[in-house]
């Protein structure tokens, strides 16, 4: 789950999003979303589930390194 900061930072970029929409969209804080797309936290199994729905992707894709996001 190394890579997960570089996928969120990767979907929120495709969806055209700054840090604070997608954390308003996530209910969470703008920094919580940096901090997760900077590798200095890992996200919750909950965040996880949001990100998972809200980005129409599977979790394996999300936690899965040697998986690529379609």
């Amino acid at each position: 789950m190394e890579r997960i900061g570089e996928k969120l930072k990767t979907l929120r970029l495709k969806y055209g999003l700054t840090t604070r929409q997608l954390a308003e969209q996530l209910e969470t804080t703008n920094s919580q979303i940096s901090r997760i797309e900077n590798g200095l936290r890992q996200p919750s199994g909950d965040f996880l589930v949001k990100m998972s729905d809200f980005f129409n992707v599977s979790l394996d894709q999300l936690m899965r390194d040697d998986l690529d996001l379609d």
